[in-house]
């Protein structure tokens, strides 16, 4: 699917690419093509820089039949652990209907997306709490013409905080014509299905262009009953851990002071004085959506030297997000007096934990739409390249449950108990004029704001012996703002057992840089770039970056590069206000020893708040890459480079374990709440853990890319080309702990393809493999503990084509052909509950597609 640099990039230069990250300029028509290659602002007279790229062309996003960006992303060997989507969202999620790219397991804070090369608004409503990121299903795959992926750091030439690297998404303009295409797919086991369309059409004059697209993609959901083994919290029959919860329908209560089970729980889930639920079976492994958007992009020649043009984005979203029945535990405070007509007890009881199962699943339907506009001028002034341009662009979220959504208010649910109307006993499923009484509606609305203005020239600047020394430079201002408003009723603690996240903060940044390109001799070249920026919150800082390439046979080049990087907490981190997650852990303080009596013995999932981020202060980095190109022959070529990212300072959340540790011992803690202590008990019921994001920690990964093509004739067979992108990751630490090799770190991904034509026909097949890692210990154990190992998974997608007419093209294909299920982890008894890793494997399962393009 991916392709070697050498290679890759010479398909670029049959474009005729006025703007973003790959620029052609003409000088006359007798000159060389200039072109502008990703990781460097200077246009060149060759394809290749120092910097390490892949890129993805529009005809291998067709040939992998993903129709959205996010799974073609996660395909790439490069991708690592910090991509998510919206596969296995639910409605704890602080990010639905979302998806992001992570390079190289750093995290889609550290990874930079740009679209034509430049920045685009972050998501409104942040991932895992306070990490912002670009949402990668705002951009429609119809409208792009290809992904290059920047391998390096380039902090000094697109940004401070390109941490792991960049994606620069370029999008197809210059069309003329129409093209219109429609596929559809769907799964041969749990009923899923795809369907997508699309219309290109373009226009092209003696001075103007102008290119439009319109993409629809829409996607059913795969509910957790469904997913049969990989649907279940209780993964004990198949190896695993029960992973049921506490919170049970029937429920346990307080009856005098001692927990006690509800009489009429089975016994086959009866667990000393509580009633485990499977809630398994309620969320989604993967959530529907229906995504429609809009691009225009245009230029217009107002003389030979100075062109206008336009960019024109639009995207509305749906999507919807579910998890099981609300929980409720002590801390809600709800009582049943023994006057109740249902109450088995005869005296006032306490609900100690209950699913309100009757109500049903909680849902949420999430709508977002983005805007995106850039105008600018472009031209030439005395052999120098120059380009001003003011973008506007918007992210707007809103996030909804109504009262057939399963949304309980536990002030209206304690009125119907008071009343007798609700009965919470036996297991009983409530009419729907009570549910109806107790549920309520909520809206999440989030907005993230962008406005940036940029200027830009390239050229040669003076000459150095016989070699004219290139340069590029700019200047950049931005302002940024962002707010996540949840529904107050979680303000007021109205809701319980669901996330909620509120942040508001807003910043602006002016940045300048400058980039030498040095040709020391005729086969050693030098770049230097520096770049600095100002935030408004955060002071001043300047970085640098430099690459040589010295090419010492006309087959052979080597390459290396080294950058610093600093990045400013997120909006959503130095703004976050009361915020609230659920994390799945053991309340070890009540129950040093299993004791199948304790109620506290259970894992259930314990409310997190997290408050503020004062005191926070930037990540610094540093990037080192050290590579050859070695073009064997004309149809052999193999690339090799050895990488190494250093990170500081990573902002983080303070791991809860360290909190719980200081603060949870102490019924009087102010940062760990416990309720009253019940009679027999020295500690109180765990109610919340305040936490907050800090400065705790430090990553450090190195690692070898390689990546190879070879493309051979066979007479009258046709020709095939085969080629092999690998990524090994050698070492990852977070806080000196070397995370290689275990749990959601796998460290080998490789893709591997061959794709064959024979004048109208063609196949293509393509294998990818991520390698073994160990199952899942905690960080304290990662290094001297041996858990059991996570086998490795290999997938095989296969197409077939065949060209009809010149106008017409017909598509069949399957991915993941061998119907290969995730491979059985035990899990980390939080995110990975159902017995394979999230994180890194998809359990979609066998889909099969076909697709039909028209062009006229």
């Amino acid at each position: 699917m991916k392709t070697s640099i050498n290679y890759s990039l010479c398909a670029l230069a049959v474009s005729s690419l006025l703007g973003g990250g790959v620029a052609i300029a003409q000088e006359n028509e007798a000159s060389v093509e200039r072109i502008e290659v990703t990781g460097s602002r200077i246009k060149r007279n060759d394809l290749e820089g120092a910097a390490p790229i892949d890129v993805i062309s529009r005809d291998e996003i067709a040939k992998s039949g993903f129709a959205n960006l996010q799974q073609l992303l996660e395909r790439t060997p490069v991708a690592g652990t910090g991509t998510f989507s919206t596969r296995g969202n639910n409605q704890d999620s602080t990010a639905n209907g979302g998806a992001a790219i992570s390079l190289r397991g750093f995290g889609s804070d550290a990874t930079l997306v740009l679209i034509n090369g430049r920045r685009v608004a972050v998501s409104a409503f942040a991932e895992n709490v306070a990490n912002s990121f670009v949402d990668i299903n705002s951009i429609p795959v119809a409208a792009i013409e290809r992904v290059e992926i920047l391998k390096d750091g380039a902090s000094a030439v697109y940004g401070s905080d390109a941490v792991a690297g960049v994606v620069n998404i370029i999008m197809r303009k210059d069309f003329e014509g129409t093209e219109i295409s429609v596929s559809h797919g769907g799964t041969t086991g749990p009923s899923y299905d795809e369907t997508s369309a699309s219309l290109v059409w373009g226009g092209q004059g003696e001075n103007s262009s102008v290119t439009l697209i319109m993409d629809y993609f829409k996607n059913t959901a795969i509910t957790g009953a469904e997913m049969g083994r990989n649907g279940t919290a209780n993964q004990a029959p198949y190896g695993g851990e029960d992973y049921r919860s506490s919170m049970g329908f029937p429920g346990s209560f307080y009856v005098n002071g001692v927990a006690t089970v509800d009489p009429s729980c089975p016994a086959d889930r009866v667990s000393g004085p509580i009633c485990v639920f499977d809630y398994g079976p309620y969320g989604f492994a993967s959530s529907p959506a229906e995504r429609l958007g809009a691009m225009l992009q245009g230029s217009q020649d107002f003389s030979n030297d100075i062109q206008g043009y336009i960019e024109l984005a639009v995207q509305h979203n749906r999507s919807k997000a579910m998890g099981a029945p609300t929980p409720l535990n002590a801390e809600a405070g709800l009582t049943v007096p023994a006057s109740h007509p249902n109450n088995p007890f005869g005296v006032d009881v306490g609900i100690n934990r209950y699913r309100m199962v009757d109500a049903g699943a909680r849902q949420w339907s999430i709508e977002s739409d983005t805007l995106r506009m850039v105008m600018g001028l472009r031209g030439t002034f005395n052999n120098w390249d120059w380009d001003i341009s003011a973008q506007k662009a918007r992210s707007e979220s809103m996030q909804t449950g109504d009262k057939s959504q399963g949304w309980i208010r536990t002030d209206f649910l304690q009125e119907q108990i008071n009343l007798g109307n609700y009965n919470p006993f036996g297991g009983t499923y409530n009419s729907p004029e009570v549910i109806d009484a107790i549920t309520t509606s909520l809206v999440r609305r989030g907005e993230s704001h962008l406005t940036s203005y940029n200027a830009s020239i390239t050229g040669e600047a003076f000459s150095l012996g016989e070699q004219m020394v290139s340069m590029a430079a700019g200047i950049e201002y931005r302002e940024e703002d962002a707010f996540d408003q949840p529904d107050d009723q979680f303000q007021r603690s109205l809701i319980f057992g669901t996330e909620s996240v509120s942040a508001q903060a807003a910043r602006d940044q002016y940045a300048a840089y400058l980039e030498f390109l040095v040709p020391i001799t005729d086969t050693l070249e030098l770049t230097l770039a520096g770049r600095y920026d100002h935030y408004s919150d955060f002071g001043s800082t300047t970085n640098p970056q430099a690459a040589i390439q010295w090419r010492p046979l006309d087959n052979f080049t080597l390459r290396a590069s080294y950058g610093q990087g600093f990045r400013a907490p997120s909006l959503a981190q130095i703004g976050l206000g009361p915020s609230q997650e659920s994390l799945f852990f053991t309340d070890t303080y009540r129950c040093p020893t299993p004791d199948a009596s304790n109620p506290g013995c259970a894992t259930t999932d314990y409310t997190i708040v997290f408050v503020g981020g004062e005191g926070l202060q930037p990540e610094e980095s540093e990037t080192f890459n050290i590579g050859a190109v070695w073009q064997v022959t004309e149809q052999f070529d193999i690339t090799a480079d050895i990488w190494s990212i250093t990170q500081d300072n990573k902002i983080d959340k303070n791991d809860y374990q360290n909190v719980y540790n200081a603060e949870c011992n102490n019924q009087n803690s102010t940062v760990c709440i416990r309720l009253p202590v019940q009679p027999g008990e020295n500690l109180g019921h765990l109610a919340r853990l305040y936490n907050t994001y800090v400065n705790i920690s430090s990553q450090e990964a190195t690692g070898l890319d390689l990546s190879t093509s070879y493309r051979l004739t066979m007479q009258d067979m046709g020709q095939v080309r085969f080629s092999l992108d690998w990524s090994y990751i050698n070492k990852f630490k977070k806080n000196g702990i070397d995370y290689a090799g275990e749990y959601n770190y796998p460290k080998h991904r490789w893709l591997a393809s061959a794709d064959w034509n024979l004048g109208d026909w063609g196949i293509t097949s393509s294998l990818s493999y991520i390698g073994q890692f160990e199952d899942y210990a905690p960080p304290s154990q990662v290094e001297s503990t041996k858990t059991r190992s996570v086998s490795a998974q290999m997938l095989l997608d296969i197409q077939g084509r065949y060209n009809v007419s010149d106008n017409m093209q017909l598509v069949l294909g399957m991915n993941n052909a061998l119907d290969e299920n995730p491979p059985f982890v035990i899990g980390d008894g939080d995110s990975d509950l159902y017995g394979y890793a999230s994180k890194v494997h998809n359990p979609r399962g066998q889909y099969i597609y076909g697709k039909v393009t028209y062009r006229f």
